[in-house]
């Protein structure tokens, strides 16, 4: 996929539920970063600004994926993603439309990333 130049272009390559949780990922990293740019960046959408990748976001077909483009964000909220029932890998959180990542939880990862992007 890392052909696809737009995010709408990798977007389109998803139907059925992969698209509804791309969709909804996209509508609500737009809510906490609506000054971005969006941008793919290693194969897959994200959203930029001033120079550093915030957020990037996936799906694949067990799950979605959440990439804050930084390998020390995701382990700083280990315990509460684990305790959500949520799994992870250093690079990545991985979500369902049952098991989605909590408004507040996405809140707190997109805050800590602009931090150490300098961005807060």
């Amino acid at each position: 996929m890392s052909s696809l130049a737009t995010t709408d272009s990798y977007l389109s390559t998803f139907s059925g539920p992969q698209a509804a949780l791309l969709q909804d990922m996209r509508r609500r990293l737009r809510l906490l970063l609506p000054e971005a740019q969006e941008v793919i960046s290693y194969g897959i959408p994200g959203l930029k600004m001033a120079g550093s990748v915030i957020a990037g976001y996936a799906a694949w077909k067990q799950f979605g994926s959440l990439y804050p483009h930084s390998g020390g964000i995701l382990p700083l909220f280990s315990d509460e993603i684990a305790a959500l029932g949520l799994t992870r890998t250093k690079s990545a959180l991985h979500f369902t439309p049952d098991r989605p990542i909590p408004d507040e939880l996405l809140r707190r990862i997109i805050a800590a990333r602009r931090a150490e992007a300098g961005l807060a």
